[in-house]
């Protein structure tokens, strides 16, 4: 069954599991570089591929230890201090392109 988003390119689209093992999609927004660490910032999309007013996720990229693999893992921030610098590069970034509400 294949569906039919409008024929809008979805190739910046993540597919993340959630804790209870659901898939959850993102638009992939930025890659922010930190103190020698990468975070991703991504947008939830709804099930209609709208995107969703709100709050964009901010997850940290860690890559994983097995060599063979090209996979990415994303965790979640603890920091509140690292998430708030990631916010403000993103947004300084894309403040052309975004209404911020602080």
């Amino acid at each position: 069954m294949e569906e039919n988003l409008g024929g809008e390119e979805l190739d910046n689209i993540v597919i993340l599991n959630d804790e209870d093992g659901n898939e959850v999609k993102f638009e992939f927004l930025d890659l922010v570089e930190l103190d020698d660490e990468e975070y991703v910032v991504l947008l939830p999309v709804t099930e209609e591929g709208e995107e969703e007013e709100g709050e964009v996720v901010i997850l940290k990229v860690e890559d994983n230890d097995d060599e063979n693999s090209d996979e990415e893992s994303y965790v979640s921030i603890e920091d509140e201090e690292i998430l708030n610098k990631v916010f403000e590069i993103f947004k300084e970034r894309f403040k052309d392109d975004f209404d911020f509400v602080d």
